[in-house]
């Protein structure tokens, strides 16, 4: 079982930048393809950026291409969303994601897909 736990929010000025870690606990971290999604107030949870097992597989939601980049290390079981040139919209709630599905390939994007969640680290771009 992996347990997840994110870091790295925090309050930045547009066109800032950030760098969220989610740390995950457990043997089996490179199994598993992993997500960052977010959550704004008063809107549903979305997909933002995944990436394969092994850090081949990148995708991104249209919003974010350009700005954000994921990358895993699995020698230290952490993921990473590097958030560039951010705007009040970015403002919300992310967290990471482990998949469902062990060594499981291409974009998925739906949040049901995703078994284990971290409890989310705070962003909020100011104007």
């Amino acid at each position: 079982q992996v347990q997840l736990v994110e870091s790295g929010g925090g309050l930045v000025q547009a066109g800032g930048s950030l760098r969220l870690s989610c740390a995950a606990s457990g043997r089996t971290f490179s199994n598993y393809a992993m997500g960052w999604f977010r959550q704004a107030p008063g809107k549903e949870r979305e997909f933002v950026a995944r990436i394969s097992p092994s850090g081949v597989g990148k995708y991104y939601a249209e919003s974010v291409k350009g700005r954000f980049t994921i990358s895993r290390d699995n020698a230290k079981n952490t993921v990473y969303l590097q958030m560039d040139s951010l705007k009040p919209e970015d403002t919300a709630v992310y967290s990471c994601a482990a998949d469902r599905i062990q060594r499981r390939s291409g974009l998925v994007v739906t949040t049901y897909e995703y078994a284990i969640w971290g409890q989310g680290t705070q962003v909020t771009v100011s104007s």
